[in-house]
């Protein structure tokens, strides 16, 4: 009996010992957008007017994509046992889906008036590795290296 006691007061000494060990790392948006934007700039090769010139009209494109990305979070609390309901959220899933490749597009138009094409694609391609890396956990906020 006291055996099992030791044991177990062992195993939650060393949960607790593990828990407080582990760093709780907090979403930084300012932090991300850095990270994004250093990476895109090495990896499209951008010069520093390039980025100066892209770069807020790209923030201006991700504070709209934003507003899409919260209306998709909200769908999250949809009540997966109503029909009328879920019908609702597929539909608005779709719309925003849709409005989100129009919104794109419009942007990618405007890149192209500041940067050769040849440069906007490797932005794009640069911010689908950037997501792809972070979220495989290759990548963690507050690293800068390619």
């Amino acid at each position: 009996m006291m055996k099992r006691f030791v044991i177990i007061l062992f195993t939650a000494l060393l949960c607790v010992t593990e828990m407080a060990a582990q760093k709780h790392h907090h979403f930084d948006p300012a932090q991300f957008q850095a990270d994004l934007e250093q990476f895109i700039t090495s990896e499209a090769g951008l010069t520093p007017k390039e980025a100066a010139t892209f770069f807020p009209v790209y923030r201006e494109m991700r504070e709209k994509q934003l507003a899409f990305f919260g209306q998709d979070r909200r769908l999250c609390h949809v009540d997966t046992n109503d029909d009328k309901a879920c019908a609702e959220a597929i539909a608005l899933r779709d719309d925003n889906d849709i409005k989100m490749k129009q919104l794109q597009k419009k942007y990618h138009q405007r890149f192209m008036k500041i940067l050769p094409a040849s440069k906007v694609f490797r932005i794009i391609r640069a911010e689908d590795k950037f997501h792809r890396q972070l979220f495989s956990g290759k990548r963690k906020l507050g690293e800068h290296k390619k």
